[in-house]
């Protein structure tokens, strides 16, 4: 048994021909905090501390967290994270944020979150007549390139485990372009995007109103703890049999050190790492 971490920058549509800067960017920021994060395992740094580093994720504007969060329908943002510690099951979750920097107790003004691009992605959204997840095909003929390598992209997450089985997990999102003002997404709700006991961490990324109605986070921790069957094998039934085709994806990781990474979505920015020396970056 040794310790194992994994990242993710989200899960959606995420098209074979995304230009290589915006791919390289995103790729870029997640080798970095992957290697942040290792070095905090190899000092013996609680699970719960490692997870926090999506403040990390949330700082780079590439990300649809923090900084660089997606619009409302008002023009504004509104954030949402979660964070659990698998040992005890203490947790914390907070929603409809504007000002406040990393869930801390900076705060700054709220145009520090809004970026040009997101600015944009919400006029493409409004002048379609849709958010984020409404991909239909009158959606699609309304995105401009820029839009389309932004789509579906960006909710971040981490989930952590120790050398002696600790585990903890935390996600933070600005939710949908072009959604409600108001609404609360799946990332506040402990159990549905973000979940750790004594068997698993999992951070999910995807199309909330889904993952809400699954518990997707909960029921991989369920069927492990109540079925008996592996991280493996429970977050497949989740991906495949809990959730709709191209809604979702997880990063887990069991408390014998084991790290899953699947999606049911077109691709998934992610990152994770062993004690024995693996190392993954991926997208699709």
């Amino acid at each position: 048994m040794g310790w194992a971490i994994a990242l993710h920058g989200g899960a959606g549509d995420i098209p074979r021909d995304l230009p290589p800067e915006l791919r390289e960017l995103r790729e870029s920021c997640l080798h970095r905090c992957l290697g942040i994060a290792i070095d905090a395992l190899n000092s013996h740094k609680l699970p719960l501390d490692v997870v926090e580093l999506v403040r990390e994720l949330e700082n780079d504007p590439h990300f649809n967290a923090g900084k660089g969060s997606v619009l409302t329908n008002n023009g504004t943002v509104e954030m949402e994270a979660c964070i659990i510690d698998g040992s005890t099951k203490n947790c914390g979750a907070v929603s409809g944020l504007t000002t406040v920097v990393n869930a801390g107790v900076e705060t700054v003004d709220s145009s520090h979150f809004i970026t040009p691009q997101n600015i944009e992605r919400l006029k493409q959204a409004k002048a379609a007549n849709s958010v984020q997840y409404d991909v239909n095909q009158k959606f699609k003929l309304c995105l401009s390139r820029l839009y389309t390598a932004y789509i579906n992209i960006g909710t971040v997450g981490c989930v952590a485990v120790d050398s002696s089985g600790n585990l903890a997990a935390a996600t933070s999102t600005g939710g949908l372009v072009n959604k409600m003002v108001g609404r609360i997404g799946d990332n506040p709700l402990v159990g549905a995007r973000t979940y750790a006991n004594k068997f698993c961490a999992v951070s999910c990324t995807g199309k909330g109103e889904e993952i809400i109605r699954a518990t997707v986070a909960r029921d991989v921790a369920a069927l492990m703890e109540y079925k008996g069957l592996t991280l493996k094998e429970a977050t497949d039934y989740v991906i495949k049999e809990s959730t709709p085709k191209g809604t979702t994806g997880l990063i887990a990781v069991s408390a014998t050190g084991e790290v899953v990474t699947p999606f049911n979505t077109t691709g998934m920015f992610r990152a994770c790492a062993t004690q024995d020396g693996k190392t993954q970056i991926g997208i699709w």
